[in-house]
This record gives structure tokens, sequence and C-alpha cells, in this order.
């Protein structure tokens, strides 16, 4: 059935509840999976998050999935694709925020001021699960696991600045920057040393806080370096150790 969101536009709904035809586990990209293996819940023990969970999408590259000072009343977790979200200062600038890929939940810096502060938009074709919050509020608070591991997602979202944070080179933040992204790949069983780049070099050098000749500069030094090898937007990491070297001062230990 479709399903209107914040643009206005219409959106297909693949599935009323999100469902991939297990009947044991839920989606590999689920956001909440982390949670669910780790105290061995599967759908029967959590039949009512299951049922709280939207599948919303197709969005299209460029497409909003919510707007700044739209109502917050659901949290989005990317399926598949990835987003970017942002702010435009008062002279009309971009400023990006973050990026999310498969597994990672968009929204949960709307909870406080219960509207969301920023914009989400789609790099490519994404889909979500959608969760109503006010329900996934309620649950939580009688599951442990979904209640423990929403705490754990608001912490990740508060600790996402600190490849901004200090006096750092473009080299140590670009090469934390592709660290983090094959970190973020790889805990969600998805290929961690080759994977395609959506955010384009202006929107990278505009989240590091870069000039985007410097973002093309310093990746055509990695290259020259043998750290990565770079078609287009397709990257190879060819040297993690390397990498997670040069950027340790902006990655957890």
């Amino acid at each position: 059935m479709p399903s209107s969101h914040p643009t206005g536009r219409l959106h297909l709904v693949a599935r009323p509840v999100a469902d991939d035809g297990d009947t044991t586990r839920f989606c590999s990209s689920c956001a909440f999976a982390e949670a669910c293996i780790a105290v061995g819940y599967g759908k029967p023990e959590l039949m009512e998050l299951h049922c709280l969970v939207e599948h919303v999408g197709t969005f299209r590259a460029g497409e909003h999935v919510f707007r700044t000072g739209d109502p917050f009343r659901a949290i989005y977790a990317v399926r598949n694709g990835s987003v970017k979200t942002r702010l435009f200062d008062r002279d009309g600038n971009e400023q990006v925020l973050g990026f999310y890929l498969p597994g990672e939940v968009v929204g949960l810096n709307a909870i406080y001021p219960e509207h969301f502060p920023c914009d989400a938009v789609a790099l490519e074709d994404t889909q979500f699960c959608r969760f109503s919050f006010p329900a996934m509020s309620a649950l939580a608070a009688r599951q442990p696991a979904v209640q423990q591991h929403l705490f754990r997602l608001i912490s990740k979202e508060l600790g996402a600045v600190s490849l901004l944070a200090g006096d750092h080179s473009a080299d140590e933040r670009m090469a934390a920057f592709l660290v983090d992204l094959s970190t973020r790949y790889a805990v969600r069983g998805l290929p961690a040393a080759r994977f395609h780049l959506s955010m384009s070099r202006a929107d990278i050098a505009n989240y590091l806080r870069l000039a985007a000749e410097t973002v093309s500069r310093v990746l055509g030094r990695f290259r020259g370096q043998g750290l990565i090898a770079l078609e287009g937007r397709e990257l190879v990491l060819l040297d993690m150790d390397g990498l997670r070297k040069l950027g340790a001062s902006l990655l957890p230990e």
C-alpha cells in the first residue's frame, strides 16, 4: 500500500510489516539484530518489535527522507542504500553532518526536540525499516535488550562527531574516515575492503571540513602510497594497517 512521508510524495511500502521470509530471524541488515543475537532473541521472542516495523522506500538519490523541522514520529533504519544528513546555515551553505549505511539508524537526534533538526537525503536508491518511536519506547520499557540497544544507538550517534574533533591533518581525517566506513560495513557482514563510495567528493570534503580539492589530493596521495586503489567511486583498501596507523588519533582504541 502507499505510504506518505514528510515531503508529501508517496512511496510504496513493500510490506506493512518487515519480513524477509525467515521464521526465526530478522533481516540481516536489521538495526536491532545485534541486540537480538546477543541475548538469543529472534522473531518469536521479539514479535512485538517485528510488528512495529514498516518497510518503506524506495527513495531515489536526492530525495528527502525527512526535512528540518518535520515532526518526529519515527526513526529510520537503513535496509539498503545510504543517506546523508545535513543542515544549511543562514547564508544557505550546506553542512554535511554524517552518512548512514545499511543497519544504521537515522533520526535519533530528533528525540529531544521532537522535530527533526536536519535533513536526511538519500545518496542512492535506499530503503528503510521505519519504527514508530512512541511504540518503540513503550516496547523498550518492557524488553531490556531492546532498551539497552536503543541506548547504545543513541550513544553512538552522540559520539559520531569524533572525526571532526581536534586539530588534525587532512591525511589523518581521510584515513580515519575510510577506516570508519570499513569498520561499519564489516559489522553488518558486508565487504569491508572493497566498496562503492555513494557520497561525492564534495560531500566527503564538507563532512571532514576540508576543501574538495584537498580531498582529491589526499586520495591521490593515498593511491600513490599504495594505501588504496580508486576508480571513480569504487574503492579498495589495500593497506588497512597503514590507514589505521595514519588515522589512529581519531579512531577508537
